[in-house]
This record gives structure tokens, sequence and C-alpha cells, in this order.
């Protein structure tokens, strides 16, 4: 079931002429243009579901969305566990049709929160138990999400948008974190930020520096051997957490690189989902 995020007065939007556009790219299925967001519900069947429900949101620097790498394979094995899953298909900055390049993937990922605690009695989910997942740069939005989820609406547009958007638990795969520090991803910071570098905006989109005693439990995912997400991302956000006191669990794999996924046959750091589903179950 793929729904859109809004019937209408899509927020920070200009006609442009754009159309979502989906295509192969090293044999992974992509999308490298959305102006019309939309989520993609997974549910496992009603006797095997157990309530929990996560926003998925897969990365792709910014530049494009690897939907099934990152997105419906996740969903599907989710599904397995009899965890709900909700994939995203966000705004991508560099889309002409945003207003504010920065606002739009905020805003959607935000309504995709408040969409399903809307539908959570209908979906058989908690909506008290519904978290947020991102992989890379989809870790970067979720983190966002995490921090700043009580700024994420420029005026309700309906009844859904009253909704809280806090996750009440963050899962951050391999994620960047920061970008104003000198271990940022640069295409994740130049095709969400584009070529001018405000530090205003840097610091604010730097999750590292926003978290507070009510930022979200959250689990990390990393290898420290990712030469292109570098695991002081994964590890400043924790420092911070731990800080603040919030509950927080953090793994980072001799071996693995980036951009792993499910990571099946992949050695050691398929570990990781076990490690992920013993720590859902702490948070029912």
């Amino acid at each position: 079931m793929t729904i859109p995020l809004w019937d209408k007065d899509i927020p920070n939007y200009k006609e442009a002429g754009e159309v979502n556009v989906e295509t192969f790219r090293d044999g992974l299925e992509i999308s490298t243009l959305v102006y019309n967001p939309e989520m993609s519900v997974y549910l496992p069947s009603q006797k095997n579901s157990n309530g929990q429900a996560v926003l998925i949101i897969p990365g792709g620097g910014y530049e494009v969305i690897v939907d099934v790498w990152e997105g419906s394979d996740v969903a599907k094995w989710f599904n397995s566990y009899g965890i709900s899953a909700i994939v995203l298909k966000y705004r991508l900055p560099h889309g002409k049709s945003n207003i504010d390049r920065e606002k739009s993937p905020l805003l959607d990922a935000a309504r995709a929160m408040r969409i399903i605690r809307a539908n959570a009695e209908e979906w058989n989910i908690d909506k008290d138990n519904i978290g947020v997942m991102g992989f890379s740069a989809g870790g970067h939005l979720a983190s966002t999400l995490a921090t700043h989820y009580s700024e994420s609406v420029l005026g309700a547009k309906d009844n859904i948008d009253l909704l809280s958007a806090r996750p009440d638990f963050t899962l951050l795969v391999y994620p960047v974190i920061s970008m104003s520090a000198d271990f940022t991803h640069d295409g994740s910071r130049y095709f969400f930020m584009g070529e001018n570098l405000d530090k205003e905006k840097m610091e604010y989109y730097s999750s590292e520096k926003h978290i507070t005693k009510d930022t979200p439990p959250t689990f990390l995912l990393h290898s420290s051997d990712d030469d292109v997400v570098p695991v002081e991302n994964s590890i400043a956000f924790y420092r911070e957490l731990i800080k603040n006191k919030v509950d927080a669990e953090l793994h980072v794999f001799q071996n693995g690189e980036h951009g792993f996924s499910l990571a099946n046959g992949q050695g050691s750091v398929e570990a990781w989902k076990n490690l992920c589903i013993a720590w859902l179950k702490n948070r029912k």
C-alpha cells in the first residue's frame, strides 16, 4: 500500500514541472527525483503483529534514494518479526520544486510519522511504539527528526499535523550525523545544502549538537572501515546521548564498509540484525 504524504498544498513547494523519476544504478533500484513524496506501508499479518512500527528512511547521499536496498528489503525483514514498517520516499533537496531546499526532507519525515500515528489503530500499531530508522544520509534525516521533531511544521495543514512527530525510538545505520564537523560526508552535505555552506544552517543540521534529555532512545550501528561516512558520526551522536542520559546502544564492527543494508552473507556485521531485534524488544 503506497499513499501520498500530502493530499494537496504540499508545504515548501513551488510548481517546477517535475515528476518522480525512478531508475537503476549499479544494480540498485533508486529514485533520482521526488516531487510528490509518499510512503509505502508493509504490515505483518494481524496475528503476527507485535504492535511496533518503524518508519524507514533509505539513504543515497541526498542525491538519490535507494528505495529497495535500504527500504522495502528492510521492511519485509521487519515484518518477519511482527514489526510494521513504512518506507519513506522523501523530497530530495536538489529538486527545483523546493522553496527552501533543506526543509523538505524534514517536513516529509515528520508528516510520515504523523500519518502512521493517525492510522495506528487501523494498522494494528501501538501509537506510542513508533520509531524511525535511517541509513546513511537517511540516517541524517532520521537523526534530524529525532532532534528537531517539534520544529517540523510550517503551519498545520490538517488535523494530522497536530499529532506528535516525535519518534519513540531511533535506529541509525552508518548514519551521516554532522554537517559542520570535519568528519561529515561531503557529498551528503553538498546535495543537502548546495554550494552555500551557511554556518548557521550547518550548525542547525548537525544532529549531535541538538540532543537533549528528551531525545528518543537510540540504537547506532557502524563499521570501523567505513571510508564513505566515517564512524566518528555515530560516535559523536552516541557521546552526546550518554552525556544527556538518553538510553543508547552503539555497535561498531571491524569490517562492513559502507552501505551493507541487511548484510546478508557479509560476515560478522550480519549480526547487527539480531542485536537490533533484541534492542527493540526492550522498547515494548
